[in-house]
């Protein structure tokens, strides 16, 4: 990276024990750390699923109960970049571990509180242990494995997501119906703990950095190439959110309400597709994958305004969203490392906190746009915002998302 700025931390040079293996993918740790990412993505969303329930168990409106999602990403907002600082200095396997059992915690008082302000705390709480696991996974994948293979190691890690979005939710929501809506965070938090066993047998350890102190976040924003990442993440996340958040709305408008789980379950297979094809390709084309993203999400968006009426057409824009939306945790993660260097560590911190800050905006802009607008605007709404995110990876060819042969670091 070109650059004379002096970073706020400085990585400790690893030992023998710590070097990545030279061949392979440790999968046995990898799908430990792509549960972690399940439950992180699960545990913020699964009130979207359980909503009615939750306010009757509370004794709040809905909208009340809709909060519980709120507070979550504003737990990581909040938290995301001094926590990052203050624990640059633990080892990577106590930090991870120590954010996973704040999620245990956080689920198991939502589960067992009656009482709505105390659920607020609790989500809290899980907000904040995401916002310093966010900032660790990607990177403690790419540690775990020789240079060449970071793309893919990250890849897997990032598969909990669309796991989480197709499967988990549903899969919760279900539990909630046949049991109560306290039993599906119950079932997280018992998760959790076998995660944390399964962490402790075969995720190896890292070191932290030498030094923490505060994160420079505008001298870190002068970095070349930092901000057109980050302008892309904060954007292109609050895209999918508008859309992701209101699209059982917007299937009930259509009349496909009834089938929004086969909506969903489509996403959530072409989700897959696209994150193996992502891992196989990202270390010589994040470029180009990340415009390939950008433009088939917009696709999406565009036949779903456009000939939604045509059913058979919505599960063609599902499968294209999916292939789209997959891979884009790992390209985002990826290009925030490359264009960190040595400050990857603010880069990833900054990121986390852009992508739940564009979450929690996901779903204030896309209920504006039903009260103003219609479902209807929803797709176009989504296509609008993808526009300044296809022009800026196309404009960030040098730094950010460099081509295809570069690195963007030097």
């Amino acid at each position: 990276m070109r650059s004379t700025e002096t970073p706020a931390v400085t990585p400790m040079a690893p030992s023998a024990a710590d070097a990545p293996p030279k061949t392979g993918l440790p999968m046995a740790a990898l799908l430990a750390l792509a549960l972690a990412v399940f439950i992180t993505s699960l545990t913020e969303t699964l009130p979207a699923g359980l909503l009615p329930a939750m306010s009757a168990g509370l004794h709040v409106g809905e909208s009340a109960a809709g909060q519980t999602v709120t507070v979550y990403a504003l737990g990581t907002v909040l938290t995301a970049i001094p926590l990052a600082a203050a624990t640059a200095t633990w080892r990577r396997k106590r930090l991870l571990m120590t954010a996973m059992l704040g999620f245990a915690v956080a689920n198991a008082v939502t589960a067992m509180s009656a009482n709505y302000p105390l659920t607020l705390v609790g989500r809290f709480v899980a907000g904040v242990a995401a916002g310093v696991a966010w900032a660790l996974l990607a990177g403690y994948a790419a540690r775990m494995v020789a240079p060449r293979l970071e793309g893919r190691a990250i890849a897997v890690a990032m598969a909990g997501i669309p796991l989480a979005l197709s499967l988990g939710v549903p899969a919760g929501t279900l539990l909630g119906r046949l049991e109560a809506w306290q039993a599906a965070f119950l079932t997280m938090s018992g998760l959790t703990l076998i995660l944390l066993l399964w962490i402790s047998a075969v995720v190896p350890d890292h070191p932290g950095q030498k030094q923490g102190g505060r994160i420079p976040v505008l001298q870190t924003l002068r970095v070349p190439g930092v901000a057109p990442v980050l302008f892309v993440t904060l954007v292109f996340v609050l895209a999918h959110t508008v859309l992701y958040a209101y699209i059982a709305a917007f299937l009930q408008h259509i009349g496909l309400g009834a089938q929004t789980d086969v909506v969903l379950l489509v996403f959530g297979v072409a989700s897959l597709v696209s994150i193996w094809v992502v891992g196989a390709l990202i270390h010589r084309h994040l470029r180009a994958l990340t415009l390939a993203a950008t433009v088939l999400v917009g696709v999406a968006a565009a036949l779903l305004g456009a000939v939604a009426g045509l059913h058979a057409m919505v599960y063609v824009a599902a499968a294209l969203w999916g292939l789209g939306w997959g891979g884009v945790p790992t390209l985002l993660q990826s290009a925030a490392g490359r264009v960190g260097g040595r400050s990857a560590d603010a880069v990833q911190a900054m990121l986390v906190t852009l992508w739940n800050a564009a979450m929690a905006a996901g779903g204030i802009v896309g209920g504006g746009l039903l009260s103003l607008a219609g479902v209807g605007a929803i797709p176009w709404s989504v296509l609008i915002l993808l526009v300044p995110v296809l022009i800026a990876v196309i404009a960030s060819r040098e730094h950010g998302f460099p081509t295809e042969g570069t690195t963007g670091a030097s």
